[in-house]
């Protein structure tokens, strides 16, 4: 009886981390528009504090569907770094590019890089603006 407490202690453990979960470009779908995902410089997630993973397609899809959630349930907010494709940023602390000569999967011409020096340099090849996480969600 113990070793069945704790094995369903451990599975309940690990089925519970808040962690983000890797993403299976082509099979899954954005939790929003239900498109399935394939850019890796623009996907994106949102991981509840109860473990829960929401995979978007776009960054620009995230924010539209993040006004579904209350922000106390929300442990993380990421973002694909724009330079590191499949690499995962903590959006509060990207730097957003919105640029019409880099197209994104919904449309919003959104770019999220790992720092505002990068985002320079990207936004010197391709114009646009500039922008952090607190001023983009009101973008979009």
């Amino acid at each position: 009886m113990r070793n069945l407490l704790s094995i369903i202690l451990a599975v309940f453990l690990i089925s519970c981390a808040i962690e983000p979960q890797e993403i299976s470009y082509g099979k899954d779908a954005c939790h929003s528009c239900k498109m399935n995902i394939v850019d890796q410089q623009h996907a994106a997630e949102i991981v509840s504090k109860k473990g829960k993973v929401y995979k978007y397609d776009s960054i620009e899809c995230m924010i539209r569907d993040n006004k579904n959630n209350q922000p106390e349930e929300i442990a993380m907010y990421l973002v694909m770094d724009y330079n590191k494709p499949n690499t995962f940023l903590n959006a509060s602390e990207a730097t957003f590019l919105i640029s019409n000569n880099i197209p994104s999967p919904m449309g919003g011409f959104l770019s999220a890089l790992s720092s505002e020096v990068e985002a320079e340099k990207l936004q010197s090849q391709h114009d646009g603006s500039l922008h952090n996480w607190e001023e983009i969600q009101k973008q979009f």
